[in-house]
């Protein structure tokens, strides 16, 4: 990806894959609200209003965990956890650059995972 793409991109969008991370924060409502409106801070960014954290329905079997999301000015956050595969997909997608490894290193810090599985995309490369 070179600077010239970044110039001329509509959004920038990180998917991070968090596998074998620490329980105790998997499975908490709370954890998950606090840390979408730390990565907000972190990423320096503008919320629109509160996160909202909804813990997945008894009868989606094997996927129980909680599912998030925090509307920014510049796009939004969410987030996803499966309890019992320890399992988290997260997505932090904005239109303004921001710093990948602080996500990163945020994330790895909060939740603890063994290893993160990064993806990272250039949206709307015509856009400009």
């Amino acid at each position: 990806m070179n600077d010239e793409d970044k110039k001329k991109a509509f959004g920038f969008h990180l998917m991070l894959d968090c596998y074998e991370c620490a329980p105790d924060k998997l499975d908490s409502i709370d954890a998950c609200y606090g840390f979408l409106e730390m990565l907000v801070d972190e990423i320096g960014a503008e919320k629109q209003t509160q996160p909202y954290v909804f813990r997945t329905p008894e009868h989606f079997k094997g996927k129980e965990g909680l599912s998030g999301w925090i509307p920014i000015v510049e796009s939004g956050i969410s987030i996803h956890t499966l309890t019992e595969s320890r399992f988290i997909s997260l997505d932090v997608y904005s239109c303004r650059e921001f710093d990948n490894d602080k996500i990163v290193a945020f994330t790895n810090d909060f939740f603890k995972p063994r290893e993160i599985e990064l993806n990272f995309v250039l949206r709307g490369k015509k856009y400009s």
